[in-house]
């Protein structure tokens, strides 16, 4: 068994001045916490895996491909690999839960 804390992850993510922590990588799946701050840009691009976003606090949207969605607290998004996806109009501090199956390259 492995686990995490949240907190703890956080700042190990901060520690490191990045806005992406993979803190798990395994076979079939890899785990990490994303982290963009209340105005900053999304820089990410497509992956080649698909990808559930957990929110775990704070307030955006996401495009997927060609659909927006508000996201907040609790909301949970499914990005098939190869979809072009950005969260914009970040009004709070966004901490996401990223889950790649298979593991991010």
């Amino acid at each position: 068994m492995k686990d995490f804390r949240l907190d703890e992850l956080e700042a190990e993510r901060a520690a490191n001045d990045g806005a992406y922590l993979q803190f798990l990588r395994e076979r079939n799946m890899s785990a990490g916490l994303y982290a963009l701050d209340a105005g900053a840009h999304d820089s990410q691009s497509p992956h080649a895996q698909d990808e559930i976003y957990f929110v775990v606090s704070g307030r955006a949207a996401i495009t997927v491909g060609l659909e927006t969605t508000q996201v907040s607290r609790g909301s949970v998004i499914y990005v098939p690999a190869g979809v072009a996806h950005k969260f914009h109009h970040i009004t709070e501090d966004l901490r996401v839960l990223v889950v790649f199956s298979p593991p991010e390259s």
